[in-house]
């Protein structure tokens, strides 16, 4: 399986795994599966970090890519493909690095979030 996660899911990854279902822990464990982390996440923690609504230990480009290491989560760029989605993506969601993290997961991934905005989207998700 290839999972795709929200940036919250990846917070709680690192930081309160508890915050988890029992289920994404699960998958998260499970080598079989891939873990992605898009940079649009990285996007959206370094625009929240600038503008003081989130507190990390330094530069993104700093801490992610070890982290990212450590827990054997692959980095996932985004591509025009990605982005173009975007395009024919109903307006459920205004959140842009949310949209930008569903266009993304249309394109094989199955976007692990707790966000109920999200998973109203066509697109393969996991939370339960």
């Amino acid at each position: 399986m290839r999972l795709l996660l929200d940036t919250h899911v990846l917070l709680w990854a690192l930081s309160s795994p508890e915050r988890l279902t029992v289920t994404v822990r699960d998958k998260l464990r499970d080598s079989a599966n891939d873990v992605g982390v898009s940079s649009v996440s990285a996007a959206e923690l370094a625009v929240k970090q600038s503008i003081g609504k989130l507190r990390l230990p330094g530069p993104v480009t700093t801490w992610l890519p070890p982290v990212l290491r450590a827990m054997s989560f692959k980095e996932v760029p985004l591509h025009l493909a990605d982005a173009s989605r975007l395009e024919d993506l109903p307006w459920l969601h205004r959140d842009p690095f949310d949209r930008l993290l569903i266009a993304q997961a249309l394109g094989g991934w199955t976007l692990v979030s707790s966000d109920e905005l999200v998973r109203r989207y066509d697109v393969p998700t996991l939370w339960d």
